[in-house]
Formats: structure tokens, sequence, C-alpha cells
């Protein structure tokens, strides 16, 4: 599978009941994204939201970004993604990640266990011993080297969230040639740097309480000061991208330069805004 230069990345949660997501899914198709990825919420298992997402179009590719490691044992996870592409062409992506503590103890009832090991276990699992297993279209979502490194040892790459160009660039090292480098980027359209920057806290709230999130930050060059109170405006600035769509396009441009192969736009709106949403694909599907 050849993953193409631009993608889409929105929640499923967002979207109510299955004429929304159908209208969704098949709008990023029209507009001529190569890949829509989309996370597990708690509403909706990931890969039956997949399956349906794929009935609806016809050339797009669908992303799990991610499938969380604890929701399916890796058996499991491997006959569904062979499943998938058997059933829809070619068109599935298994994007695996170790998820959060309070999503797998408090509201799985599972034991986190060291990411590490558990990610190179799950995906010895998948792979077990099968011949073809270094082709299939299977990544992970790496943020610190470690991880990034096995993600390019075991898997086609990596899909790293919530990240900045300087990232992206350490991030191309560490996978090396010939690997998926595929970045989730936040963005709005919104000119106004107030109404903007809003946008941009309220969607990333929930990443400053995870702890893996909060070590990347300060991996990738912010000081807990940026953290702080919603998130400075610097910090804001990198993590939601705003303005003008040639501004923005030119934010996304900056991952491309930085070694990424696949950048996935994800539009910050109002809640409920899908007008806002769909204009913002729109306008940045030519980057």
């Amino acid at each position: 599978m050849k993953l193409g230069r631009l993608g889409a990345w929105y929640g499923t949660d967002k979207l109510t009941g299955p004429a929304q997501i159908r209208e969704f899914v098949q709008t990023v198709e029209k507009l001529g994204y190569d890949t829509l990825w989309y996370p597990e919420s708690r509403g909706n298992e990931s890969f039956a939201v997949a399956g349906f997402m794929l009935s609806c179009t016809t050339n797009l590719k669908i992303g799990s970004s991610i499938a969380s490691i604890y929701a399916r044992d890796a058996f499991t996870s491997r006959r569904g993604m062979i499943t998938l592409n058997q059933l829809y062409g070619e068109r599935f992506i298994l994007g695996l990640g170790v998820s959060h503590p309070p999503m797998v103890e408090g509201l799985r009832g599972h034991v986190y266990q060291k990411p590490i090991p558990a990610m190179r276990a799950y995906l010895n699992g998948i792979n077990n011993g099968e011949p073809n297993a270094a082709d299939w279209p299977l990544c992970v979502a790496a943020l610190g080297p470690l991880m990034m490194k096995l993600s390019g040892e075991m898997t086609r790459g990596a899909i790293p969230y919530n990240t900045n160009p300087r990232h992206t660039a350490e991030a191309a090292k560490i996978l090396g040639p010939n690997k998926w480098l595929a970045i989730e980027q936040k963005v709005t359209l919104e000119t106004d740097p107030a109404k903007a920057r809003a946008l941009g806290r309220n969607e990333l709230a929930r990443y400053l309480t995870l702890d893996n999130y909060r070590n990347n930050f300060l991996r990738i060059g912010f000081t807990e000061a940026d953290l702080a109170n919603g998130g400075s405006d610097d910090f804001i600035d990198q993590m939601c991208l705003w303005g003008t769509a040639d501004q923005v396009k030119a934010g996304l441009r900056a991952h491309f330069e930085a070694g990424a192969t696949h950048v996935a736009i994800q539009p910050v709106h109002a809640d409920g805004d899908i007008a806002a949403r769909d204009r913002i694909l729109a306008a940045l599907a030519d980057t």
C-alpha cells in the first residue's frame, strides 16, 4: 500500500449517527484526500466504524489513529486488519497506540503496562512469524524516540499526534528512509488571534492533562510555563495552525520540509459547525 501526501483527521464521535458519518467521509473523498484517520472513541468501536466508512467510499483509505492495544488482543487486530483489506480493496491502515492510563485502567479495567515492552509484545503477536508481515499496512502512534525506533523496526512507520516540525525532523532521522511518517496537525482558518487561540485551547485542553503528551511537549522545546493556564500563545500557535489558507499551508509545508511523508489535517472549529469544518478541508486540499 502506498500512502499519499495529504490526509484528514477527525473524530467520529463528533458526528451524529450513520448519515453524518457517511456524508463526511464522502466529502473527504470528493475533496481528494488520500486517507481519513479517526480515533478510537468511547462511542464507536474502531474496527466496526472503519468497516462502515470503507463501505461508504470507493478510493479513500481509512486509518485508525489510534486503535488501542488494550481494546482487543493481537490476533483479533491482525484478523481485523486483514479482513477489512480483503473486503474493501486494500484500503485500511491499522494505526496502533498504547492509549493512556485513565482510558486503560479507569475505562477498561486493564493494567497499564510500560509502553515500549507492551507495544513490542503486541506487534510480535500481530506479526507472529508471518512472511509478509513487513508489507502490512501497520503503523504506530509514536512520540518518544524509543517508540519511534520500534515503529520503524517493526511496522511501516509512525503516526505522531500533537507535534511540531521540530519533532517531525527528529522522527524522520530515527525512522530512516522508506518509512511512513504521517503527521497529524490541527488547523483553523480563523484569522482573529483571540478567537483562533480560544478554539485551539479548547481542542488541546484534554491533552494537557495526559502525561505522555505533556512529556513530549517538553521534549520538543516547550516549557512548563508554556503548558500552564491552557497553554501559552506560542504553544497554541504551533499545535493549532491558524490564519488564512496560505498561512496555514505554509505551516503544513514545514512538516513536509522537515521530513514528513504524509500530513493529516485536523479541522478545528466551534462545536457543531460542520460548515466551518468542510470549508477548512476544502481550502487546504491542494496543500
